[in-house]
């Protein structure tokens, strides 16, 4: 009975001052289980402002009738995360103690090696933001929400690797949703066609874009950094000729407020987030878990899409809201079966999972589902 006691309090002794209690060695040791529960708090607080305001921000942007040039929003935003890159490296350098960023030296070699990633990256951020522009942050969840599908089909596809019945229904989930989605929108007299093109590619993109990485990882010597800086470096070029072809350059020149420094302000702003989100992604699964980081990033989507329906004074049907449960649930549940699957069996070769993606996504200001 004694030992009973003694084993219990010393559980509740762990419980109160963290896991790392037990191995004061360890990284983290003497942090009570408050400290701890209060900066994971801080963390996803932090995920969630940066992830929901830069996806406003963008539609800002992009919903901007004065200047319609969203190829151009796009390249601006790929410069400004070179040019913090540069930032980050020269603050590494000046306090090595406070921040922990590579070292980014442009090679020409590696460059060329990234290259075709870089070709799926512009495709996607280009196709991204042309879905939210036309489409808006409310149905912006559902619009974007078959990443997770097409990842499905093209491992099987690209990669040769089969998915589990499980994690097939779950895509399931998300196709029905999606197209409930599509049906209710179109009632409502607000679907653009246009916007749901562009989700579905940028979702097939977002696929490539991960099967893409993980052959050009060692390019980078596995650091997602090195392949943020390269990735932006090579879509700043690639993105030159397409702005002159396009005309966002002539309407550029035609903008009124051209000479305007709170335009450039709010452009870098952009830039500052799109860069930021990266950052505070990799901080939420350093200090959580894939699984945790997936399933709030579906609690933001949700709470996103609240925060767009109230904010436009928007009134939605029942199935509407449904149709964004659907794709939420779906999604949550694929990382559920593949985190279970890869526990299972770990030294499989598995595609990237939802959390793994996201964290790609979130590289160039995705923050979506």
């Amino acid at each position: 009975m004694n030992r009973t006691q003694l084993k219990r309090s010393g559980i509740l002794r762990m419980a109160l001052a963290g896991s790392d209690a037990a191995d004061p060695g360890g990284p983290g040791g003497g942090e009570t289980f408050v400290f701890r529960a209060v900066k994971i708090g801080a963390v996803v607080t932090v995920y969630w402002f940066v992830s929901i305001t830069m996806v406003f921000l963008n539609n800002y942007l992009l919903d901007n009738r004065d200047l319609d040039a969203p190829l151009l929003i796009t390249f601006y935003q790929c410069l400004v995360t070179v040019a913090l890159c540069w930032l980050m490296q020269l603050l590494s350098r000046l306090c090595p103690g406070l921040i922990d960023f590579p070292a980014v030296r442009f090679d020409l070699k590696t460059s060329r090696e990234v290259l075709p990633l870089s070709v799926v990256f512009i495709c996607m951020i280009t196709f991204n933001n042309l879905c939210l522009k036309h489409v808006g942050v409310a149905f912006y969840t559902v619009g974007r929400s078959l990443s997770t599908v097409f990842n499905v089909l093209l491992s099987y596809v690209v990669l040769k690797q089969t998915t589990s019945l499980q994690a097939v229904g779950c895509c399931g989930i998300i196709l029905g949703g999606f197209w409930l989605g599509v049906d209710q929108e179109g009632l409502t007299g607000t679907l653009s066609w246009t916007g749901v093109f562009f989700g579905v590619l940028a979702s097939a993109c977002v696929s490539l874009n991960a099967i893409f990485t993980k052959k050009v990882m060692p390019a980078v010597d596995g650091n997602i950094w090195k392949l943020s800086y390269y990735n932006n470096v090579n879509a700043c070029v690639l993105f030159l000729p397409l702005i002159v072809a396009s005309g966002d350059l002539s309407r550029l020149a035609a903008f009124g407020r051209l000479g305007h420094l709170g335009f450039w302000g709010v452009m870098t702003l952009g830039g500052v987030f799109g860069f930021a989100i990266g950052y505070v992604t990799g901080l939420q699964i350093k200090f959580t878990s894939p699984l945790t980081h997936n399933v709030s990033g579906t609690a933001k989507a949700c709470a996103q899409t609240v925060i767009a329906v109230v904010y436009n004074s928007s009134s939605k049907s029942a199935l509407w809201w449904t149709s964004n449960m659907m794709v939420l649930a779906g999604s949550s549940a694929y990382t559920w079966v593949k985190s279970r699957e890869m526990k299972k069996a770990p030294h499989r070769d598995t595609p990237p999972d939802s959390a793994k993606e996201r964290l790609l996504e979130a590289e160039k200001g995705d923050a979506g589902v």
